[in-house]
């Protein structure tokens, strides 16, 4: 019988250094990973699979029915609802005119605030002030100002010389939309100016120098240097703003309810209120799903159009 002895500078298998040290780094890795897999894995990947799988239930928030398969039903009886509609028309009204003023608006105020002249930062803290506020706070502040006694209309009183007397803003079914819409443009205008203004001061001082010796004006600058510079800066503006236009919920849910008359009723809106207030988790979850898929609808959309064409 021999014995098999291994040769000089050779190992057994399995008691490779290297190997060893790979193991404990992979280990090390999967220690670190753990703990943000499992928040994603507890707050958002179980919550979303439930309320896709709830949508096709009767499930109720608190219910001695045990909930059951339904299948589509939910989904016929959104499609008959007329405040899903009136939700899904205010939501769109409420980005169609929020996403272009905003972003353009922070536009403007990131050229200002890009020139080299004095005070430039103060103005930078000022218009970033209401982004650092707490959106519930703003909403609170805004209901006082739109009150039929309050500041607003104060001031519509005073300029037009008592002439104009402005309306009950949060109560009228026909201002209560714009005037959310107005507060909300305002206190989101200030970060997405510091986005624009991160984009304006990646674009080379020495192409806007150029353009100016063979004698383009501002305008020209900025149409055939600037903007064409502010490309991958404005499809994340774009996408970005959409998107909290869309989930629109807070400012609606401190100021108005919803109301009056379901004229600031949205679809982030319905599906909580449906949800919590009316224990619907099913109808809710049906909310979800097909805001949902209207939401990565839009985002593609918008992403295929922003892409870059070579």
């Amino acid at each position: 019988m021999t014995t098999l002895v291994p040769r000089a500078g050779t190992r057994p298998p399995g008691r490779d250094p290297r190997t060893a040290a790979r193991r404990r780094e992979r280990l090390t890795a999967l220690g670190m990973v753990s703990p943000a897999v499992l928040l994603l894995l507890v707050f958002f990947v179980i919550p979303v699979v439930l309320a896709f799988a709830l949508a096709f239930t009767s499930a109720r928030l608190i219910s001695p029915t045990p909930a059951h398969f339904v299948g589509l039903r939910n989904f016929t009886l959104l499609f008959q609802d007329p405040v899903f509609f009136r939700s899904l028309l205010n939501t769109a009204v409420f980005a169609a005119v929020v996403v272009p003023v905003q972003a353009g608006l922070a536009l403007a105020l990131a050229l200002l605030v890009n020139t080299k002249v004095g005070g430039t930062n103060f103005f930078r803290t000022v218009y970033f002030v209401p982004v650092v506020t707490s959106m519930v706070v703003i909403s609170i502040v805004w209901m006082f100002l739109y009150q039929k006694t309050g500041l607003v209309n104060h001031l519509i009183d005073t300029f037009s010389l008592g002439h104009l007397h402005g309306p009950d803003w949060l109560n009228d079914p026909s201002t209560a939309l714009p005037a959310i819409i107005f507060m909300s443009v305002w206190q989101g205008v200030g970060f997405h100016m510091v986005i624009w203004l991160s984009g304006l001061q990646t674009i080379p001082a020495d192409l806007h120098e150029a353009a100016a010796i063979d004698g383009a004006d501002r305008w020209a600058r900025f149409r055939h240097v600037t903007w064409p510079g502010l490309r991958a800066t404005r499809t994340f503006v774009l996408i970005t703003i959409t998107i909290d236009a869309l989930r629109l919920f807070t400012q609606v849910n401190v100021m108005t309810q919803g109301g009056p008359l379901d004229s600031t009723t949205t679809v982030v809106y319905q599906a909580v209120h449906t949800g919590y207030d009316q224990q619907q988790t099913a109808y809710a979850s049906a909310i979800s799903l097909v805001f949902f898929v209207l939401v990565l609808a839009v985002s593609l959309i918008q992403r295929f159009l922003t892409r870059e064409k070579d």
